[in-house]
C-alpha cells in the first residue's frame, strides 16, 4: 500500500510539473506579445489518512490562473490610435464577426491594449478582428447620458476618414470702441459701420452686418447710440436692435451704462449677467457678447475713434477630416484640416471587482463571467480606473530571466519525480525476486 501510494504520488509530480511546465512555455512563447498576462501554476498537497502507523502519500495537484490584473511596461508608437490603459480598467471590444448580426447589441470583451486602424467601412479594428467599442457623442460634440451597467449604449467606433464637417458660428464677442465726440451736440452723427462674418449650419460663409448711429443732442452729449444688426443670409433682414448707453462718470467713464432692446424689434432682451443677447439667424440662434455694464473690456465709448479692438467667435469653414487622437478620458476626436476638433465617441473603462476570474480568451482578450463579478462602464480617470493612453501599446507581462529560472526548478523537480518511480519499481522488482 505504501509502495503503491509512493508510485502514485510520483506519476502526480510528474503531471504537476509538466502542467507548471506548460504555462512556462507558453509564458516564454508570448513574452513579445502585446498585452499578454503571464500565466501561472501553483501546487497544492493532497493528503490521505493511511490509518494509525500507516502513511500513505497523496501526492500533489495543480492550479492555474491568469494573472490579468499584471501591467506590462507600456512603449510609444507612431499610430494615434493604438490604445493602452495605464492601471486599473480595460478597453470595451466586440468581434468583427457580430457586426454580421442583425441586432444592435454585440457581445463584450475586453482588452488591455490593442492597435485599432479603420477597416472598409472606417470602423476601428485590430488585424485580429477585435472592434473598438465607444458611446456615440451627439452632433455638436457633447455627450449625452448612457447606462453604465449594460453594453446597450456602445457602438463600434466608425470613423470617415474621406469625411467633411462644418463648425458653424453660435458664439461671438465683440469688442468695439465708438467714437465719444459723435453723440455730443453740433456732431455729423455719422453712423459707425461694421462687417463680420461667421460661418452657418451648412459650412457657408455669410455676414454679419452691425451699424451704430449716435444720438444727437440740441445741447450737451447723450452717450448714446443705436446698434442694429442685419443677418446676410436672412436676406439683410434686421435681426437685432438695441439702444446702448453709455457711462460718463469718473469712475466708469466710458463702459456701458445700460443696454435696452428697441421695442418690437428682434432678438432677445439683454442678458446683464453674462452681457450677451442672443440673435435668430437664418442658420439658428447666435449668442452675441457685448459686455457687462461697467465693463471695461466690453463695448466703450471712448475719444474721438471708432476701433474694433477685439471681434472673437468660435465656427470654422467646411473641413475634411485629417486624423483622430484619443485623450486620456477616452474621449475619441476628429480633428479636421481647417484647425477645429470634434469628440465623436467615448470609450468607457471597464472594471469588475476581480480582474483574474475573467475569461481568457484568443488575442488578448477576456471575457465577463461569475468568478469576475460585474462590470461598470467608468469614464477613464474616474473611480478606480486609469487612463487611456494613446500611441502606445502595453507590452507582455512576462519576465523572461523569472520564467527561466522557473524552467530550471521545473526541470529539476521533474527529474526527482522522474527518479522516485525508478526506484519504486527496483523496489517492486526486488519484492518480485523474493519469491524466486
Amino acid at each position: 500500500m505504501t509502495i503503491s501510494s509512493s508510485l502514485n504520488a510520483g506519476v502526480a509530480g510528474l503531471n504537476s510539473n509538466a502542467t507548471k511546465l506548460a504555462t512556462i512555455a507558453d509564458n516564454i512563447a508570448n513574452s513579445a506579445t502585446y498585452g499578454y498576462k503571464r500565466a501561472q501554476a501553483d501546487f497544492h498537497s493532497q493528503v490521505i489518512n493511511g490509518g494509525a502507523g500507516v502513511y500513505s502519500a497523496g501526492g500533489v495537484r495543480t492550479t492555474t490562473q491568469r494573472l490579468i490584473d499584471e501591467r506590462g511596461p507600456l512603449i510609444s508608437t507612431s499610430n494615434s490610435t493604438d490604445l493602452a490603459v495605464n492601471g486599473r480598467g480595460m478597453l470595451p471590444v466586440t468581434s468583427a464577426v457580430s457586426l454580421q448580426s442583425t441586432t444592435s447589441n454585440f457581445p463584450m470583451m475586453l482588452m488591455t491594449t490593442g492597435s485599432f486602424r479603420p477597416d472598409a467601412d472606417g470602423i476601428l479594428t485590430t488585424e485580429t478582428g477585435m472592434v473598438l467599442m465607444g458611446w456615440p457623442a451627439n452632433i455638436d460634440g457633447t455627450m449625452p447620458t448612457y447606462p453604465r451597467d449594460t453594453v446597450a449604449g456602445l457602438q463600434p467606433v466608425r470613423v470617415n476618414v474621406n469625411q467633411f464637417a462644418g463648425d458653424p458660428t453660435t458664439k461671438m464677442t465683440l469688442g468695439v470702441n465708438l467714437p465719444a465726440t459723435e453723440t455730443r451736440a453740433g456732431s455729423s452723427g455719422a453712423t459707425q459701420d461694421l462687417s463680420i462674418e461667421y460661418f452657418g449650419n451648412l459650412g457657408t460663409s455669410e455676414n454679419l452686418s452691425v451699424s451704430f448711429a449716435p444720438t444727437v443732442p440740441a445741447t450737451g452729449a447723450s452717450n448714446t447710440w443705436t446698434m442694429t444688426i442685419k443677418d446676410g443670409a436672412s436676406g439683410g433682414a434686421t435681426v437685432g436692435q438695441y439702444t446702448l448707453v453709455f457711462d460718463a462718470t469718473q469712475a466708469n467713464g466710458g463702459t456701458l451704462a445700460s443696454v435696452t432692446k428697441v421695442t418690437g424689434s428682434a432678438g432677445s432682451a439683454y442678458n446683464s449677467t453674462t452681457g450677451t443677447v442672443t440673435l435668430t439667424l437664418a442658420g439658428g440662434p447666435l449668442d452675441l457678447t457685448i459686455g457687462t455694464i461697467g465693463d471695461p473690456s466690453g463695448m466703450t465709448q471712448l475719444s474721438d475713434s471708432f476701433a474694433p479692438v477685439s471681434i472673437d467667435k468660435n465656427g470654422s469653414p467646411v473641413g475634411n477630416l485629417t486624423s483622430v487622437e484619443v485623450d486620456a478620458n477616452g474621449f475619441v476626436n476628429a480633428v479636421y484640416d481647417i484647425g477645429f476638433t470634434r469628440t465623436i465617441y467615448q470609450i468607457p473603462l471597464v472594471d469588475v471587482p476581480n480582474p483574474n476570474g475573467l475569461i481568457s480568451l484568443n488575442n488578448q482578450a477576456y471575457q465577463v463571467s461569475p468568478e469576475s463579478g460585474s462590470f461598470f462602464l467608468w469614464d477613464a480617470g474616474d473611480g478606480p480606473t486609469g487612463e487611456v493612453v494613446g500611441f502606445s501599446r502595453e507590452e507582455s507581462a512576462t519576465d523572461v530571466a523569472h520564467e527561466l529560472t522557473q524552467l530550471i526548478q521545473t526541470q529539476r523537480a521533474y527529474s526527482s519525480n522522474a527518479k522516485v518511480i525508478q526506484t519504486v519499481d527496483e523496489m517492486l522488482q526486488e519484492t518480485t525476486n523474493i519469491k524466486r
